[in-house]
């Protein structure tokens, strides 16, 4: 399969621009870039289809590069609905050294800053170099710029689409890329950028977009909670992003294994086959989160992110160590409880029942499980002897409501 059929078979194609795309992408040769904003110190998930289009057109014989914005991170681009609040430069600054780093770890591509070809630009140039090849009814129509005229949008945020154009015309005219891949939100700013170019130079470059990663409600992907899922691994552990992916939605599990991962057409097939004959497998789900796991964090990780699922999955809890627990039941309510203590008095104290009527009903009722041991006895006490390292207790109230108690304080 050529380049272009592929990519369009892992719905990786939304927009293209340009004649002959399919032709250029087949013969590879071309120069691209991918561009991100230092907004954070760490990309994140949803990052993650963007930039593994790099990786795919690399293999195929194209030459990326990686723009890491530290000037349009100081404008912001326009949101649909508000203006970004303005990060200061220092924190821009520190964002963009963090993010080079793990873009060249990650990737292993040249990364470059739009600082620093616009720093130097005046506004009176601006204007006369710049903004007179841009028809501000042309700009108006761009989707993005429509969607905030009811609300209102700065002259900072309006002029955004300019410095990105700006940034590919500088990188067709000193590093001769003629190919600009972003996400479908970016498609306005691509446009005017292929634009700009013609209308400078004469040249006839290209682009095209990938569509919105979403799930099955059509929220965007990669957010647990209302929290980014970061890449780098001390922000987001690599158990929280393997169980997030193998709670992938099933209808929606195959198309993030042609997006997310390098398996070929035929595996890809191949687990799909399984996942619609024997779904209780979780085939698809597993997979996708050990490739990815180990993609960004290598399989020593991927490993024991599979090992602590498993564990918690079958009630082996008393296998991991403390560390482990503290990352499988991040977010979880934390209590902490004396040693030799009730089990009714420890369940009310830390709010676990809101009486001690309630707690004797849970415990009568096998509710009530610490280290995944059923407690049966109201007169039970709570000893150093059940706890993990003799100090945690993983308490499960029902099937699915769980604290986390450090004992002995």
């Amino acid at each position: 399969m050529k380049l272009y059929d592929e990519l369009k078979w892992r719905g990786l194609i939304k927009d293209e621009a340009g004649e002959d795309l399919e032709k250029k992408l087949n013969e590879g040769g071309l120069t691209f870039y991918i561009g991100t904003d230092p907004t954070a110190d760490s990309l994140h998930l949803g990052h993650l289809s963007t930039f593994l289009i790099s990786k795919r057109l690399e293999k195929a014989g194209h030459h990326p590069i990686l723009l890491v914005g530290g000037a349009t991170g100081r404008i912001g681009d326009p949101r649909p609905t508000e203006e970004r609040p303005m990060k200061t430069v220092e924190e821009i600054e520190s964002n963009f050294k963090a993010l080079k780093k793990q873009v060249e770890n990650l990737f292993g591509f040249e990364v470059v800053n739009n600082y620093d070809w616009s720093k130097d630009i005046n506004f009176i140039d601006f204007l006369r170099d710049y903004g007179k090849y841009f028809n501000i009814n042309y700009m108006l129509d761009k989707d993005i710029i429509k969607r905030r005229l009811d609300t209102g949008i700065t002259y900072t945020e309006f002029s955004y689409m300019i410095m990105q154009a700006l940034d590919y015309l500088y990188l067709h005219q000193t590093r001769n890329c003629t190919l600009e891949c972003a996400g479908s939100d970016q498609w306005g700013n691509i446009t005017a950028g292929i634009d700009l170019i013609r209308k400078k130079t004469g040249h006839e470059v290209y682009g095209f977009t990938m569509p919105l990663v979403t799930d099955k409600n059509g929220k965007k992907f990669g957010k647990s909670e209302g929290n980014a899922l970061w890449l780098d691994k001390n922000k987001t552990s690599s158990y929280e992003i393997y169980q997030y992916l193998l709670n992938s939605d099933d209808e929606k599990v195959i198309d993030y294994l042609k997006v997310f991962t390098f398996l070929t057409k035929e595996e890809i097939e191949k687990i799909e086959k399984e996942h619609k004959e024997c779904p209780e497998k979780r085939t698809a789900a597993k997979t996708l989160a050990y490739e990815v796991v180990t993609f960004l964090h290598g399989e020593k990780e991927a490993k024991k992110a599979k090992e602590m699922s498993e564990a918690l999955f079958s009630g082996h809890v008393k296998n991991l160590t403390k560390e482990e627990i503290e990352k499988v039941f991040k977010g979880v309510p934390t209590f902490k409880a004396k040693e030799n203590i009730n089990i009714v008095d420890m369940l009310v104290e830390n709010k676990i029942a809101s009486s001690k009527r309630e707690a004797r009903e849970f415990i009568n009722a096998g509710s009530i499980t610490i280290n995944e041991e059923k407690i049966t006895d109201t007169n039970y006490e709570v000893t150093k002897d059940i706890a993990i390292e003799k100090e945690i207790l993983v308490l499960r109230r029902g099937k699915k409501k769980y604290f986390i108690g450090k004992l002995g304080f």
